[in-house]
């Protein structure tokens, strides 16, 4: 399974969500959309035109995808 999270330098959310997977233990990337371009429209196209961070995309080892918008604890356990 990997996950990359979506956010900006600014987003209190964000940092939220990534203090969540720290601590659980969880292995992640993050793709900042405030610096940078090439993420900020790969995060569009995986999130249908949706600008709001944190945006989070789980890919499972079978290579299907889950896309969480906002820190929504409920959705991460249950994708985790």
């Amino acid at each position: 399974m990997s996950i990359t999270v979506y956010s900006t330098t600014t987003c209190p959310y964000c940092k939220m969500l990534k203090d969540f997977l720290k601590g659980k233990g969880v292995s992640f990337s993050e793709k900042l959309v405030d610096q940078d371009e090439a993420a900020k429209v790969e995060m569009m196209a995986s999130s249908g035109g949706f600008l709001g961070v944190p945006f989070t995309v789980i890919t499972k080892d079978d290579g299907t995808k889950q896309t969480i918008l906002g820190f929504d604890k409920g959705k991460l356990e249950a994708s985790l």
